[in-house]
């Protein structure tokens, strides 16, 4: 088979990508993620109040600090949603112009939430301490590196959109993505009223 016979059979299926199936099953991965996130929130539900003689959610949170980092995700759901706009004008430099902006958006939320646990974990309160705070970092510790994950995730996007360009499977691509961004956001609103709304109160 010549390079160039390859060469055609590649931008053929290029061109012909079809990623409904496909997105079906990223579905179903997202729904397993659901049913881990659920366990987690159940964990901290029965052990929150086991402190230990520690301090309780209460006396170790601050919501103004909370409050910024929980818009910097939200805005930044907000950016990607400009970003899967974008790409039906085929224009790759606004494209990849949002999905930095949700990426820097993404990442001060990641700075804030590492400098959060650096704090507790400087003034004594490690995982270690008691049951709530070991439920409380899992919680949160495994939804942070969810959105390290998908910041990788943009990265790789932003760099593949630049190299091919707008089509059929970066489309894909970005859906795939904006249904696992879109999630975390959800899986956060849940986290900032259970974890610390509800834990203030």
């Amino acid at each position: 088979m010549s390079a160039t016979t390859v060469e055609n059979h590649y931008n053929e299926h290029h061109h012909h990508f079809d990623g409904s199936k496909s997105v079906f099953g990223f579905w179903i991965y997202i729904m397993s993620d659901c049913v881990l996130f659920a366990t987690l929130f159940a964990v901290y539900a029965v052990f929150h109040t086991h402190t230990f003689g520690g301090p309780s959610a209460k006396e170790l949170f601050s919501l103004p600090f909370v409050f910024v980092e929980t818009m910097l995700l939200l805005i930044s759901s907000f950016t990607f949603g400009l970003a899967m706009l974008s790409r039906t004008t085929g224009n790759t430099n606004t494209v990849n112009g949002w999905l930095w902006v949700t990426f820097f958006l993404g990442l001060g939320f990641i700075v804030m939430e590492f400098y959060e646990f650096h704090h507790l974990y400087m003034e004594g309160h490690s995982w270690t301490q008691s049951a709530f705070l070991s439920s409380f970092f899992t919680l949160v510790g495994t939804h942070g590196l969810h959105v390290t994950i998908g910041l990788i995730w943009i990265l790789s996007m932003i760099f593949q959109i630049r190299k091919h360009g707008i089509t059929p499977m970066s489309k894909t691509k970005l859906t795939y993505l904006g249904l696992f961004w879109h999630f975390l956001d959800i899986v956060w609103i849940f986290v900032f009223s259970i974890v610390y709304l509800m834990g203030a109160i």
